[in-house]
C-alpha cells in the first residue's frame, strides 16, 4: 500500500518550486536587460573616446615639424587598456595609435559609425573631410567577461536566497498547518467510546466543513449506539419481571406434580429461564458498560469492592471461596465502583464456571491497578484465545455461559482507558487460563 502523499510537502515543493524559478527567471531577465544597457553603455564610451581624441590627435599631426611615420601614444602608467584606436591618413597609413593598439588587427576605414569583427567592437570617425579618420576598438572578450560577472552577481545570491526563501516557507506551512494537527491529535486522544463532537473553532475555512461533516457523522453514530444499548437495556429490564414469574411457576409445577416425567420438564423449562435470565442480566451490564457514567467526582478505595464481589460471587455459584489476594494500603480511585464491581463479578464468574471444577481461583488486586484472576483449565488454543472478548464468542466446550463476561470487561476497560490481556496457559505454568486488566486508577484530562 503506498504512503498517502503529504499535503504540506506537496504544498511546500510546488512553493519553493516556484519562487525559485521565478527568482532564476527574474535574474536572468535582468543580467539580459542588464546586458543590453551595457552594451548601449560601452558604445557610447566608444563613440565619446573617438570624438575626444580625434581633434587631440588632429592638433598633434599638424603640428608636427617634419617628423614622419607612426608615433605611439605612451602610457603614463601601467593600466589594463580595453580601448584601444589607431589614426590614420585618407590613404590608410598610420598616423597615430595607443600604446597597445595592434593595426594589423584593425580593418581598412570605411566610413564613421559602428562596425564589428569576430573579436572587436569598432566605432569610426573623420576629420578633415576624411583626410584623417580614427577608429577605435573595445575586445568583444571584454564585454562578454562584464556580462558574466555581471550574470554572476545576479544568481550568487540564489545560493542564500532559495534555502532560506525555502526554510521560510516550511515554517509558513508549519504555522498554517497547526489547527489541522492540533485537530488530529485531539481526535486521536480520544476513547474508542467517546463519540462527542471535535473541536475545531481554530480550523481554516477550508477544512471546517470537513470537520463540521465528521462531528455531524460522531453525533448520528452516538445516537445509534445510545438507541441500542437503550433498547438492550429496556429489553432486558423489562424481562425480568416476567421471567422470574415465569421461573416462580415453573418451580411451583414441579413442586405440585406427581408426574417424573412432568417434573423434568418443569426443571428443564426452569433451567432455561435461568440461562434467560442471566443473559438479560448480561445485556443490562454491557449496556452499563458501554454507556454508564464511568468516573466519579470522588475517590474510593476499591478493595471493599472486589472483596464484596469475589466473596459474593463465589457464594451463588455455590464453590469454594476464590483466593483472594489485596494491597495493604488503601487503593484509591475515581472508577464508578458499580462498573469496577462489574468487571470483577464477570472476571469471577467466568474463572468458576469455566474453570476445572473444585480447582482454587486466585485473584490479585495490585497498588497500581492491576486485577489478575487466574483458573485452573486445559490451554486454550490461540486462535480461540483470539477471538475471546467480543459479545457472545465462548471457548469450544465452555457449557453454560451466554458469551458476555468477557465483553462486558473489555467495554469497561476500552472506556477507561486500560489494557486487558488474556494468556493461556498460565505464565510458568502447562495449563490454566490468566486474565489481566490493567485500569488507571484516575482520570487524565
Amino acid at each position: 500500500m503506498r504512503a498517502p502523499h503529504s499535503l504540506q510537502l506537496r504544498l511546500g515543493l510546488t512553493v519553493g518550486g516556484a519562487v525559485i524559478a521565478l527568482w532564476a527567471t527574474g535574474a536572468l531577465a535582468t543580467a539580459q536587460l542588464a546586458r543590453s544597457e551595457l552594451n548601449e553603455v560601452f558604445d557610447s564610451a566608444l563613440e565619446e573616446t573617438a570624438q575626444r581624441v580625434l581633434p587631440l590627435a588632429v592638433s598633434e599631426i599638424l603640428g608636427r615639424e617634419g617628423a614622419t611615420g607612426v608615433q605611439t601614444v605612451p602610457a603614463i602608467r601601467s593600466h589594463e587598456e580595453h580601448f584601444t584606436y589607431v589614426v590614420r591618413d585618407g590613404a590608410g597609413a598610420v598616423l597615430l595609435q595607443s600604446h597597445r593598439a595592434d593595426p594589423a588587427v584593425f580593418p581598412p576605414y570605411t566610413g564613421p559609425g559602428f562596425s564589428q569583427t569576430a573579436a572587436l567592437r569598432l566605432y569610426s570617425d573623420e576629420a578633415l573631410r576624411g583626410s584623417i579618420t580614427i577608429t577605435v576598438a573595445e575586445p568583444l572578450a571584454h564585454r562578454a567577461t562584464v556580462a558574466r560577472e555581471l550574470q554572476i552577481g545576479l544568481l550568487a545570491p540564489l545560493a542564500l536566497i532559495v534555502p532560506l526563501s525555502l526554510a521560510a516557507i516550511a515554517l509558513i506551512l508549519r504555522f498554517g498547518f497547526a489547527p489541522l494537527r492540533r485537530f488530529r491529535l485531539r481526535l486521536a486522544q480520544r476513547g474508542a467510546a467517546d463519540l462527542s463532537a471535535v473541536e475545531a473553532g481554530d480550523l481554516p475555512a477550508e477544512v471546517l466543513p470537513l470537520a463540521q461533516t465528521m462531528n455531524a457523522l460522531l453525533a448520528r453514530l452516538d445516537a445509534a449506539f445510545q438507541a441500542e444499548r437503550s433498547f438492550a437495556a429496556n429489553a432486558a429490564h423489562e424481562l425480568r419481571t416476567p421471567l422470574a414469574g415465569a421461573i416462580a411457576q415453573a418451580q411451583r409445577l414441579r413442586a405440585e406434580t406427581k408426574d417424573p416425567a412432568a417434573a423434568a420438564r418443569a426443571g428443564e423449562i426452569e433451567a432455561g429461564l435461568k440461562r434467560l435470565t442471566r443473559l438479560s442480566e448480561g445485556l443490562m451490564q454491557l449496556a452499563r458498560a458501554e454507556g454508564g457514567k464511568l468516573r466519579t467526582d470522588t475517590l474510593r478505595d476499591l478493595r471493599p469492592v472486589a472483596r464484596i464481589m469475589v466473596e459474593d460471587t463465589a457464594r451463588l455459584a455455590g464453590a469454594a471461596p476464590a483466593t483472594l489476594d489485596l494491597p495493604q494500603a488503601p487503593l484509591l480511585s475515581d472508577l464508578d465502583p458499580d462498573l469496577f464491581g462489574i468487571l470483577c463479578r464477570n472476571l469471577v464468574d467466568n474463572a468458576l464456571r469455566h474453570g476445572t471444577p473444585g480447582a482454587p481461583v486466585a485473584v490479585r488486586l495490585t497498588t497500581g491497578g492491576r486485577l489478575t484472576v487466574e483458573n485452573d483449565c486445559a490451554p486454550l488454543p490461540a486462535e480461540t484465545l483470539a477471538r475471546l472478548g467480543t459479545r457472545f464468542e465462548r471457548a469450544p466446550g465452555a457449557g453454560k455461559g451466554s458469551g458476555l463476561g468477557l465483553a462486558i470487561v473489555h467495554a469497561i476497560v476500552a472506556r477507561a482507558g486500560g489494557r486487558l490481556a488474556l494468556a493461556s496457559p498460565i505464565a510458568g505454568q502447562a495449563r490454566g487460563f490468566a486474565v489481566t486488566v490493567d485500569l488507571p486508577l484516575t482520570h487524565e484530562p
